[in-house]
């Protein structure tokens, strides 16, 4: 019945029905007192509330069409004029007050529905005086009370139907904030998975085909004056290709570097400074320090690319001819160290990192250190070589993060 409400629930459909019936039930108790008590007017009182229930029937019907306040006190208007036509007419009138007030206070305003229930409640009082005649305070308490009732009722329901609107509200936008949320969650989890990819391929498949690269160049010089020269260098370039495979098969199954395969990070480590030493003009050296530790495959994949990004830029950038790579254990936390003789740079001045150019170097390592919550450092100036070091804090081999599997 509400005309201002969204569209009816189920509960109120039923409050709506028992509304309807009451006042049906209520005039045809007046009707009905008239005829079988032999009281005055019996004929003129049936009229009256059928007329009022006529009117109550078609307004209900309208008011679905024209869902309006104006509409509704119109409606309300001749409602209550064949009510008080019927109150003139029969004491009994008055229990059809009580409905009146549930509508009026549901269909209008707030200030105008207190007025119409007022006014109502005023008639009532009126109307049974006149006929008792006679007036006493007990004749105003029913008609009062009723609509105390009835303003208490609707109130709290008012108040009761607004915070459930406004908790529907709060779960609405909830519900909105989870699922922004969400996507914002994949798309960070997409861009981070993004940025560990192109930091794996630089430091593996992209360092392995430069040296290839490499390789294959050394070997073009080589022909046709020294062919066992050149022999040597496309078996090496060979090697590296099955290395890079190996590399590109682990992406597959994200399984840990091959170098690491049967063998711990110091060896890996002295294979890689070994492998270097034997493909390029360079001398690379390993060192160890302090007593080894178990390490989570975290700490040995990390300080592994490490030190090959840090021997592959020394071997395409430095023009060196040493290189000594350290491994220390000491106080609680694990280092890796890569020195050369090249012709250095200034860490300061160095370009922002491009993909298409290969430069994930620097940056990518700094990232993998970080994550683990460690520190790298660089120290290089030109003509003087270059110094990096790797920091990690010792954890237990059973730590994992989402760099122990890549």
């Amino acid at each position: 019945m509400n005309t201002t409400a969204p569209a009816p629930t189920p509960t109120t459909r039923t409050l709506t029905w028992c509304l309807h019936l009451l006042v049906v039930a209520l005039l045809a108790l007046a009707a009905g007192r008239a005829v079988t008590s032999h009281g005055p007017h019996p004929a003129a009182t049936v009229a009256a509330a059928a007329a009022c229930g006529l009117v109550y029937a078609v307004g209900t019907v309208l008011l679905r069409a024209r869902r309006s306040w104006r509409a509704a006190a119109l409606w309300l208007s001749a409602v209550g004029a064949a009510w008080l036509v019927l109150l003139v007419l029969s004491a009994d009138g008055v229990w059809v007050a009580f409905p009146l007030y549930f509508l009026q206070l549901h269909l209008l305003p707030r200030r105008a529905g207190l007025a119409a229930v007022a006014a109502t409640a005023a008639a009532a009082v009126a109307g049974f005086a006149a006929h008792q005649g006679s007036f006493s305070a007990a004749m105003a308490i029913g008609p009062a009370l009723g609509a105390a009732v009835a303003v208490a009722v609707v109130w709290g329901y008012q108040a009761l139907y607004r915070e459930s609107e406004h908790r529907q509200r709060l779960i609405e936008e909830l519900t909105a904030t989870r699922a922004d949320l969400a996507a914002a969650q994949h798309t960070a989890g997409v861009l981070a998975e993004r940025e560990r990819l192109a930091r794996e391929i630089h430091d593996t498949l992209a360092q392995g085909l430069s040296s290839i690269q490499l390789l294959l160049r050394a070997a073009e010089r080589a022909l046709p004056g020294a062919p066992e020269n050149a022999v040597r260098h496309v078996v090496q370039a060979r090697h590296t290709a099955v290395d890079n495979l190996a590399e590109a098969r682990r992406f597959v199954a994200a399984l840990t570097p091959p170098a690491l395969e049967g063998t711990t990070l110091a060896g890996a480590l002295e294979r890689l400074c070994a492998t270097t030493s034997t493909r390029h003009r360079l001398t690379a050296r390993f060192h160890l320090t302090g007593e080894p530790v178990p390490l989570s495959t975290a700490h040995e994949v990390t300080l592994l690319r490490v030190a090959q990004s840090a021997l592959a830029n020394t071997v395409q950038h430095a023009d060196a001819t040493t290189a000594e790579i350290t491994l220390g254990y000491l106080d609680g936390t694990v280092t890796v160290d890569v020195v050369d003789d090249g012709r250095g740079f200034d860490p300061d001045d160095l370009p922002a990192p491009d993909p298409e150019a290969g430069g994930f170097g620097l940056a990518a390592m700094r990232a993998r250190v970080h994550a683990l919550g460690g520190a790298l450092t660089v120290e290089s100036a030109p003509g003087h070589g270059t110094a990096l070091a790797a920091r990690l804090p010792l954890r237990s081999t059973a730590d994992t993060t989402p760099e122990a599997r890549s």
